[in-house]
């Protein structure tokens, strides 16, 4: 029989500072992959330089610069012969596999390292204070940002700093992205009164570009229609019957949204195998929009199947959305979400 286990819209879920530090590792979906297990697109040669170049960048980690190598340059502060940028940042569309790359990195790499995303190493900041994640990362051979992106003036001082100095410890730094690093900001807030900040954080990485199609549905049918939400809990019950299954209406679970910082969403959506997903409809408002973009990723990184009802997500955002400064968020949103859905659905493997 199927396990019903808490809703998320009733989840309250709470995160000591130990637990944001154990938590930075990469999720389940991406524990056991390696370089190995990254299949390049052969209609697409820049991938398999990604991985060349991330072998080669694996094989440097854990060789610590000089105080003032490369910043020293950048500032004026050290002697010629500088360090290259401590940075390797993986630019891309959605779906072409970067994270895996990102993760096939930390694993390849000894020593301390840490993996997160954007949001968890800004919350990280707020728990710890600044100049304390600065003196703990800086014992770190790797630090991994996953899907770097700045979306206020706020995080765009604060990474410009903290990425600063971690490479001034000698820290390598890698990161994944949909824009170039220059770019970031733009379409989100008056990046050029902030280009000081942007730039300090485009000059301290070596840009690696990875094309492709979207390889979650590459060959792939339509996603299947949204069942009637009269039909969801039976579905679940009788395609899963050995899953822990979080049964929520939409509408709750965006106001429990709300409330918990995105920085727990990991830990929201803990124990849930599948989730019954009721009403969803169109969001209309950008702040909720972005919680969902994490929450999201959250459910794609624990490989959560979503047998859903209402209208379909590719419905989820505006139009607005899906062509404004979080188009490209917004459509990673769409692709894995569908990709959860066709397996909720169809009983296919998640990609």
């Amino acid at each position: 029989m199927p396990t019903n286990v808490t809703p998320l819209s009733q989840r309250t879920p709470q995160l000591g500072v130990g637990q944001l530090l154990e938590g930075l590792k990469p999720s389940f979906r991406f524990s056991e992959v390696s370089f190995d297990s990254y299949i390049p697109d052969p209609a697409h040669p820049s991938q398999e330089k990604a991985v060349t170049a991330l072998r080669e960048f694996a094989a440097t980690a854990g060789r610590k610069t000089a105080a003032g190598g490369f910043w020293g340059k950048l500032f004026g502060r050290g002697a010629a012969g500088a360090q290259e940028p401590a940075g390797i940042y993986l630019d891309g569309g959605f779906g072409v596999g970067k994270t895996h790359l990102l993760a096939s990195l930390y694993h390849a790499v000894e020593g301390q390292r840490a993996f997160g995303t954007f949001v968890e190493y800004t919350n990280l900041v707020g728990a710890l204070s600044f100049r304390r994640t600065v003196d703990v990362l800086s014992d770190y051979t790797l630090v991994c940002i996953d899907e770097f992106e700045l979306d206020d003036p706020g995080d765009t001082v604060l990474m410009s700093r903290l990425m600063r100095e971690l490479a001034d410890a000698g820290v390598k730094l890698a990161a994944t992205s949909n824009t170039l690093p220059g770019s970031l900001g733009e379409g989100r807030f008056a990046a050029a009164d902030f280009q000081r900040e942007i730039q300090v954080l485009a000059d301290q990485f070596t840009v690696i570009k990875v094309d492709g199609e979207d390889y979650r549905h590459r060959g792939l049918p339509e996603a299947p229609a949204p069942l009637s939400s009269g039909e969801l809990e039976d579905f679940a019950a009788e395609h899963y019957p050995e899953a822990a299954i979080a049964v929520d209406d939409f509408g709750p679970l965006c106001e429990r949204m709300t409330s918990v910082h995105p920085s727990r969403y990991r830990q929201l959506v803990d124990d849930v195998d599948v989730l019954v997903l009721k009403d969803v409809e169109t969001i209309e408002a950008q702040a909720l929009a972005l919680r969902f973009v994490v929450l999201a990723d959250r459910l794609y990184d624990q490989d959560v199947k979503i047998v859903a009802s209402g209208v379909p997500f590719d419905k989820l955002f505006t139009e607005e959305m899906m062509s404004g400064g979080y188009m490209k968020k917004y459509h990673r949103t769409v692709s894995r979400l569908t990709a959860l859905a066709r397996a909720g659905q169809m009983g296919e493997e998640t990609l």
